[in-house]
């Protein structure tokens, strides 16, 4: 059974990182999840750190 895709939210600027679709503009591909981003990589909206995102909840 595979793992289900999650999204996280940059708590500054509201920018969300889809696993299933990526940032393939700055050489995250599509698929890619959280724990495999460099922890050099930074919001390409406003520039803060991975550390400033939170996971986005499903609503129940």
């Amino acid at each position: 059974m595979a793992t289900e895709m999650r999204k996280w939210e940059c708590i500054v600027c509201g920018y969300v990182y889809d696993e299933a679709t990526g940032d393939p503009e700055h050489g995250i591909k599509a698929g890619t999840r959280w724990e495999d981003i460099p922890e050099d990589w930074t919001c390409p909206e406003c520039g803060i750190s991975k550390a400033d995102f939170e996971m986005v909840l499903k609503a129940a």
